[in-house]
């Protein structure tokens, strides 16, 4: 929000300069973004009346013109300027003056003819980028009074960026509530009192549904003026908050939604056709808006109608068809309070943004609906005449607020210092709030436009935020320090996250919020979570795992020429909305070189293999294998289930090559996805005395069929516990002359001991017939010759 610093003082003055305000305003939760000068530094310009414009005798495109700058004698001033004529009131810089660039004004010979002074454009006193000739003043504006305070141009705007739960500071009202309680000063009075009916004319309103809009306001005003212009110091505050002027009509609703928080809007009386109604839309209905744009609208927007159909989209934009215009003479002015839940999300839905729905989504004071229409009454009455009629109020409005306990005891406890009971409700009263003495405690009545007061913790935040953070005092903590048992097989995330970058990873993090699209090609399980209110449009549901933001953050890089990376991220997957079905998982994708380029060893692509030796590296102690498998984003022939001591972890492979065409990417990257809480469970190291007597190895190969895997084999012969085998694995595949098609010979390597003495040749054969039996039964494995 963007608001003139003089409009604020003129409600509450307190004796600090603009930076210094700013930081009271920051400090008190009302963050200030921006401190910008209204006009650049300059001096010596006036203000002054063309008297006579003459053609310059020397030149086709100047003029010599006799200026009035409230000296004794007319300056004479040569002007290139197309709208100087005579009997316009303009900015003039006298000799001696500086201008924006410390531009110095001399007297000058211009073609002949002598120049004591300039006439300014608007763009070359920096108060705006473009201008079409020298600024033109209004017709009262008094000659030779200096510029700088004529326009008040020693005016700073100060932006704020405030949270959502402070929809009531998005008003010079509301900021001059807070900058007066937090400087226990006075504020200046706005005045709303009602405004006596001239005229007995009233038009009908009706609501259909209260819970959306649970009061209407409406009033009729007749024969307004409609040559009146709005009055320069309405259009100097506008302007300053970022609103350009329109209407007198209109620009007095918009300055009433800047002085109070209020949205209104005025129709035109003639073209409404029975009964103001506050409805809900008809599905398929159309309404074209101030902008021009037709929309067509949802059973769950409200509208506001006539006997016609829809004239505005309640608390987000009026209609064209009603809208007030040049030719207007009577007015149908509305104020009206509308639920938050009755327009959220309803201005995206069709493209808009606008200052009624962002005040109205985050809540509007109920109360301020008959004061704002009183308000606007009286200024419209006052710039464009007319006579007013009877305020017709509908709605009961909204329920009233519970009282909130307040215990100061628990305040200070929870502050950390002490602040006696008289200082803290005094606080909460300079906050408009009342406050009843109940025992020790307090019963305490929140106003109406603090939404966001609704337990005790609220008010105790209020006083902290009231007294000051920066000044309360900095007391050392006290308490025993006691450390927490964390158990020795475990470890931590952090750990985890340490031994992926010590093997050259680097960790990345991505939104949770993903495009719909991109989660349907990634997600492997749980239902899609769409968004109820997206930040932004293609963000629209929450995430079913990782490796699609590591796939986009490939793509960051590739367009940026980095060909090799090595990323990670540790974060949730929403499988559901309930808290277990969101687990913390670890992604890992490897693309490009193994290693930097080098001259030690030849150039290599990164596979399957280095990944799984990556994964094996962070297992270890325990147990990884691999179970084939299919994942819906990975390579059909090179994907794998990742199971740690037999435990499902997760998921590893090379990206399915319709993903890696689809993502523009050359190759398919490797990738995983595994369950944090799996990865970090472990157990403690337990001793185990060495054997006293020798092993001894035996190799077989062994014939299958090409399609039996290698991993389920071993896991069989290890099931089965054979008497003296310690350890078997496979060293060796072959396939080609002596082995028959669709068949392959795998080489085993068997470890056989004994704990307490040396195995006889005998135990040795037995042990090794044994798995070849087991081979036979189960695979149909032959030995190989």
């Amino acid at each position: 929000m963007q608001f003139s610093e003089a409009w604020l003082r003129s409600l509450v003055d307190p004796d600090l300069n603009t930076q210094q305000l700013g930081h009271l305003l920051t400090m008190a939760g009302l963050e200030v973004e921006a401190i910008e000068a209204v006009a650049p530094v300059f001096s010596g310009v006036v203000v002054a009346e063309i008297l006579k414009a003459e053609k310059h005798p020397n030149a086709d495109r100047l003029q010599v013109c006799q200026v009035a700058t409230g000296g004794d004698e007319p300056l004479t001033i040569v002007c290139g300027a197309i709208n100087a004529r005579a009997g316009l009131k303009t900015a003039c810089a006298l000799v001696g003056a500086t201008l924006p660039g410390d531009f110095a004004i001399r007297q000058a010979k211009v073609r002949g003819v002598e120049s004591f002074g300039m006439l300014c454009s608007a763009r070359e006193l920096g108060v705006a980028d473009a201008a079409d000739g020298i600024l033109e003043l209004p017709a009262d504006a008094p000659v030779g009074a200096d510029l700088r305070d004529w326009l008040d141009l020693d005016d700073r705007l100060i932006t704020l960026k405030l949270t959502p739960n402070r929809g009531d500071c998005l008003s010079l009202l509301g900021l001059a509530r807070e900058t007066a309680a937090l400087t226990s000063l006075p504020m200046a009075d706005i005045e709303y009192a009602p405004v006596p009916a001239d005229i007995a004319d009233v038009h009908p309103v009706e609501i259909s549904d209260t819970a959306a809009c649970p009061a209407y306001h409406g009033r009729v005003i007749r024969d307004i003026d409609t040559s009146a212009r709005t009055p320069v110091w309405m259009v100097r505050r506008l302007e300053r908050s970022g609103l350009r002027p329109i209407h007198p009509v209109v620009d007095v609703t918009n300055y009433v939604l800047l002085e109070l928080g209020q949205p209104m809007h005025a129709f035109d009386l003639s073209r409404l056709r029975g009964p103001v109604r506050a409805r809900m839309a008809r599905a398929g209905e159309a309404v074209k808006l101030l902008n021009e744009q037709e929309v067509r609208l949802d059973s769950d927007e409200l509208v506001i109608a006539d006997d016609t159909g829809p004239l505005a989209l309640a608390g987000i934009m009026g209609g064209l068809g009603s809208a007030v215009g040049n030719d207007s003479r009577d007015l149908f002015l509305e104020a009206a309070h509308f639920s938050p839940d009755a327009i959220v999300g309803r201005a995206r839905r069709h493209g808009l943004s606008t200052d009624s729905a962002h005040r109205f989504e985050r809540g509007v004071d109920p109360e301020l609906p008959r004061r704002a229409i009183e308000r606007a009454t009286r200024l419209i009455l006052e710039i464009c005449g007319g006579r007013a009629g009877p305020v017709v109020a509908v709605g009961a409005g909204a329920p009233a607020r519970a009282d909130i306990p307040f215990r100061p005891a628990r305040a200070r406890r929870i502050l950390g210092f002490d602040l006696d009971d008289a200082a803290m409700i005094a606080m909460l009263e300079r906050l408009g709030m009342v406050c009843v003495a109940d025992g020790d405690a307090y019963r305490v009545t929140a106003p109406s436009h603090r939404f966001d007061l609704v337990r005790e913790i609220d008010l105790i935040e209020e006083i902290a935020r009231i007294h000051g953070y920066d000044a309360i005092p900095a007391t050392p903590l006290r308490g025993a320090h006691v450390m927490l048992p964390v158990p020795e097989g475990a470890r931590s995330p952090l750990m985890l996250k340490q031994a992926m970058a010590a093997r050259g990873y680097q960790e990345v993090v991505t939104y949770s919020f993903v495009p719909e699209e991109l989660d349907r090609d990634f997600r492997n399980e749980g239902a899609v979570l769409p968004l109820l209110n997206p930040i932004a449009s293609q963000l629209g549901v929450m995430r079913g795992g990782l490796i699609g933001g590591l796939v986009q953050t490939l793509r960051h890089n590739l367009n940026h020429g980095q060909e090799r990376l090595k990323a990670f991220e540790v974060g949730r997957a929403f499988l559901s909305s309930e808290a277990d079905g969101q687990p913390t998982r670890l992604a890992v994708l490897a693309y490009g070189p193994v290693h930097p380029e080098q001259w030690g060893e030849p150039a290599r692509v990164v596979d399957f293999f280095d990944l799984r030796a990556d994964i094996e590296s962070l297992a270890r102690p325990r147990e990884l294998t691999l179970r084939r498998a299919e994942h819906p984003a990975l390579h059909p022939g090179q994907s794998a289930q990742v199971l740690i001591d037999g435990e499902p972890a997760g998921w590893l492979g090379a990206l399915h090559p319709r993903l890696a065409l689809k993502y523009g990417l050359a190759r398919a990257p490797v990738v995983a996805e595994l369950d944090l809480e799996v990865l970090v469970r472990g157990h403690c190291p337990r001793y185990r005395a060495l054997p006293r007597f020798p092993a001894v190895r035996r190799d077989i190969a062994m014939v299958v069929d090409a399609g039996t895997a290698v991993g389920d084999m071993l896991d069989a012969v290890m099931a089965s516990k054979p008497t003296f085998l310690a350890r078997i694995s496979c060293f060796d595949l072959y396939q080609g002359e002596g082995v028959e098609s669709g068949k392959k010979s795998l080489a085993f390597n068997m470890l056989l001991q004994h704990t307490e003495k040396t195995l006889t040749e005998s135990e040795i054969d037995s042990t090794v017939a044994e798995v070849v039996a087991l081979l036979a039964n189960k695979y149909k494995a032959t030995l190989r010759n």
